[in-house]
């Protein structure tokens, strides 16, 4: 089957490659971001896609009225400029909150990120049904948004 191309997403808003927040996350997808090989590649913006598209399509899923955003090419949903939620790889989800709620199932760590504020969790959970898996996941992103949100407004100004 012939690779599908995504259609480029529109370049970060500067007030998501400016946050102070989202240095850490910045660097490391930048180490890893690779401009396209051919005609036939995965593109996020001007970025190689390093998720699968089915993830980034869950990703949507699970945010409906919540625009995905591309940084280098990860699919990123962001409150305020603060980076909340990453999709990476095939079935992984990184979520910027101090600690996970019960009942969400915990991926494979993605160090550096995941030493530190980001935690990672299975896209497609199997430790209950698809249905209250998705649930789980959605109230999980609000969460992360919510948490995003209060990292952008305590933000100290000058």
């Amino acid at each position: 089957m012939p690779k599908r191309k995504r259609r480029p997403a529109a370049t970060p808003v500067p007030a998501l490659l400016d946050a102070p927040e989202n240095r850490a996350l910045i660097a490391h997808l930048r180490e890893q971001a690779t401009p396209p090989d051919g005609p036939g590649d995965f593109t996020l913006g001007p970025w190689q896609l390093h998720t699968h598209p089915d993830l980034c399509d869950r990703l949507s899923e699970l945010a409906p009225r919540h625009p995905v955003e591309g940084l280098y090419g990860m699919p990123v949903l962001t409150f305020e400029g603060v980076a909340a939620v990453v999709a990476a790889g095939l079935d992984t989800l990184l979520v910027r909150l101090p600690a996970l709620p019960e009942g969400i199932e915990p991926a494979r760590p993605r160090p550096p990120l995941t030493d530190g504020e980001w935690r990672a969790v299975k896209a497609y959970p199997s430790n209950c049904t698809g249905a209250e898996g998705t649930a789980r996941l959605t109230a999980l992103i609000r969460e992360a948004l919510v948490h995003a949100r209060d990292l952008s407004r305590n933000r100290p100004r000058y």
